[in-house]
């Protein structure tokens, strides 16, 4: 390979301008590449982060409750038109032993166990409706960090204390310290100590969530010992939809990812994915048509050298080899120059942008680019190789 880099090269060098014009071509297109990727990508995570960081990636509740059909005497049926059964508030049958058997799965990170349920918070004469959310605080932290979002007082739950969201506190005029009464109906009446206030981002969390821990929301909701919901967390978010439907093979508990209760979220998401492939694709192709037209003018302006060089014993396939590997470089060259520029682009972004959100640069990102921009070159420039290979030294020899 040795004589056709010497060859590859000194055409590149003799050709200095095209050579540049062609590499800043790619070296733009790269830089736009990485740019959108990282854009999109630290978009993506931004959205999610703020969309998941305050609920769970998999709910696991008890299944509907159906109407039976129920044989009459003889062996006859009788057809009746039946409105949908209301759903009750119930728990989950032997939820503890679910908890264990999700723990014990490899794609789950996190467990908790909860028990929520609608009430009334009270206080003089202003009523609120609310979520009750009895919870394990050391399994739920894993779940929701809560104790980040806090903006008064401490997250304390359990002994009397309850946590409020800064929406709620605000309605009802409550600071830490002060007493708030819960009714959750059926006799359920409780009265609470403000122990800390939070603030998730989410104004339906924030002025409908009131944390308790799990048995004051048993009394209150008329359930004890019960949990009605179990909230996971996996690696893989985008794995949700699959664990959940093993979760419900398992269990036999109805399982519901976050991935089907934000539906419109998925359908954004992929769109975003699929712009960014789309932009990728036709930057690709313009710089594949850019290096293929190089090389297709370099071949006819050298058919004479390469006439040359196939009449002193150069074989085709190593002119073949010496046009790709033209192609190779330009797209290597190009694609380094054009993933420091990328890069360049997103540190301005991060530092003198809207600091919405930051953009993250993978190295495999830069990678895939150098990647993509190299293959991209081989292939360009596999059109322009064949036709120098086939060159006839006599008749290349005469060209003038």
């Amino acid at each position: 390979m040795w004589l056709e880099w010497t060859i590859a090269t000194k055409f590149l060098r003799e050709g200095r301008t095209q050579t540049a014009l062609i590499m800043v071509g790619i070296a733009v297109g790269v830089s736009v590449i990485v740019f959108l990727s990282a854009l999109i990508d630290g978009l993506q995570d931004n959205i999610i982060e703020r969309t998941l960081g305050t609920q769970a990636h998999i709910k696991v509740e008890a299944p509907d409750e159906v109407n039976q059909v129920v044989p009459l005497a003889g062996g006859t049926m009788q057809l009746v038109l039946e409105d949908k059964r209301a759903q009750r508030l119930r728990s989950i049958n032997n939820w503890q032993q679910v908890r264990d058997t999700l723990d014990a799965l490899p794609e789950v990170t996190a467990v908790s166990p909860l028990i929520s349920g609608p009430a009334f918070a009270r206080r003089g004469s202003t009523l609120e409706s609310v979520a009750l959310m009895g919870i394990d605080e050391v399994r739920y932290q894993k779940i929701i960090p809560i104790r980040n979002d806090m903006v008064a007082g401490q997250f304390r739950v359990g002994a009397g204390d309850a946590v409020i969201g800064s929406r709620l506190a605000w309605d009802l005029g409550l600071r830490v310290g002060d007493k708030l009464r819960l009714d959750a109906g059926q006799g359920g009446d409780s009265v609470v100590n403000v122990a800390g206030i939070f603030e998730l981002g989410v104004r339906e969390l924030d002025s409908r969530y009131v944390y308790l821990d799990m048995k004051q929301a048993q009394s209150l909701l008329g359930l004890p010992g019960a949990a009605t919901v179990i909230d996971v967390t996996v690696k893989d978010i985008f794995a949700a939809d699959t664990v959940a439907q093993r979760i419900t093979r398992l269990t036999g508990q109805k399982a519901e990812s976050w991935m089907q209760t934000n539906g419109q979220l998925m359908n954004a998401l992929k769109s975003q994915s699929l712009s960014t492939r789309m932009i990728s694709l036709f930057v690709a192709v313009s710089v594949a048509f850019g290096i293929a037209s190089v090389l297709s003018v370099s071949v006819v302006q050298r058919t004479r050298e390469i006439g040359i060089l196939r009449a002193m014993g150069a074989t085709r396939a190593q002119m073949l080899r010496v046009f790709l590997l033209q192609g190779a470089l330009f797209g290597l060259a190009g694609s380094v120059v054009g993933g420091t520029a990328g890069y360049g682009l997103v540190w301005l972004f991060n530092a003198f942008g809207p600091r919405l959100f930051q953009i993250p640069v993978s190295p495999l990102l830069l990678l895939a680019a150098t990647i993509l921009a190299t293959v991209t070159g081989v292939i360009s420039a596999a059109i322009p190789a064949r036709r120098a290979a086939r060159l006839d030294p006599v008749v290349a020899i005469r060209h003038v």
